[in-house]
């Protein structure tokens, strides 16, 4: 078993939610999200501040077994990619 933390910057908690429920999980509680070999709980942070600017966070604690934690955190990164010009 693996618990992986990871904080995540531009992607709103909704959003994060719904790719892991696409990613096979069930909402559990309002802020845990299971799936087969897989769990993670996700927390709301305080805005990102840079200047004027301000970018929500989530952190994103995943327990993960160690059979499916490498195929999850693959598929997990393609759903939370993004790319800029």
């Amino acid at each position: 078993m693996q618990t992986l933390v990871r904080e995540m910057r531009g992607i709103p908690y909704f959003l994060l939610k719904a790719y892991l429920q696409e990613l096979g999980g069930e909402l559990r509680a309002e802020d845990l999200v299971c799936g087969d070999g897989w769990s993670v709980r996700l927390e709301r942070m305080p805005p990102f501040r840079l200047g004027s600017l301000e970018v929500g966070q989530t952190r994103l604690t995943m327990n993960l077994e160690d059979g499916v934690a490498e195929d999850f955190l693959a598929r997990f990164a393609l759903k939370t990619l993004r790319a800029g010009a």
